[in-house]
């Protein structure tokens, strides 16, 4: 259960990827073009439908959305443009927190205004600055212990829908969220 006042707080939802948005499994591999031509490295993930669903929720009750990952992979960037996140940090070495600092900065959003839904070590220097830490149900102990919110579903498995519905739920704003997607998509 989220606090209402703290709910309507929010105006920005981050979301780890790798065991948020993703089971947290990663294929990698190679596709060779012609023997002249050097491998291209390849990384694949599995994203829920039902997860982008409650994103795009989030953003029709006027939330602001980004993406903050400590990978740097294409597939986030197609994720990201596939669900309009304008506010996508990739970061190789995984320092978040300075890619979520640049984002907020942008939009001149204070860390108070901020929910963070993560899962494992990387995600903590954020989780310990926001105003609702958010895990998911996989998260690591230590990252659970911290959360304000601990989600049942898992990463990849439905968890961004449980949070999104949770706050949406709290803010007051699920009936006429879900209702507003419904009837944009009942126009013939």
């Amino acid at each position: 259960m989220i606090d209402p006042q703290l709910a309507r707080r929010i105006r920005f939802v981050g979301f780890d990827v790798d065991g948020v948005l993703t089971d947290g499994g990663i294929y990698l591999g190679a596709a060779h073009l012609t023997a002249f031509e050097v491998a291209n490295r390849v990384e694949l993930k599995r994203y829920d439908i039902q997860d982008g669903i409650g994103m795009e929720f989030l953003r029709i009750a006027g939330l602001r959305l980004g993406v903050i990952t400590g990978r740097v992979s294409e597939s986030v960037k197609l994720r990201a443009k596939e669900l309009n996140i304008e506010d996508v940090a990739q970061d190789a070495q995984a320092m978040k927190l300075t890619g979520l600092q640049r984002i907020l900065d942008e939009r001149q959003i204070g860390w108070d205004d901020v929910a963070f839904v993560g899962d494992d070590f990387p995600d903590m220097p954020i989780m310990r600055k926001v105003g609702l830490p958010v895990a998911v149900g996989n998260a690591t102990p230590e990252i659970r212990a911290i959360a304000k919110v601990q989600l049942t579903r898992e990463g990849g498995r439905g968890a961004v829908r449980e949070f999104a519905e949770l706050l949406l739920k709290a803010r007051g704003d699920w009936e006429t969220t879900w209702n507003s997607y419904v009837d944009k998509r009942s126009k013939t």
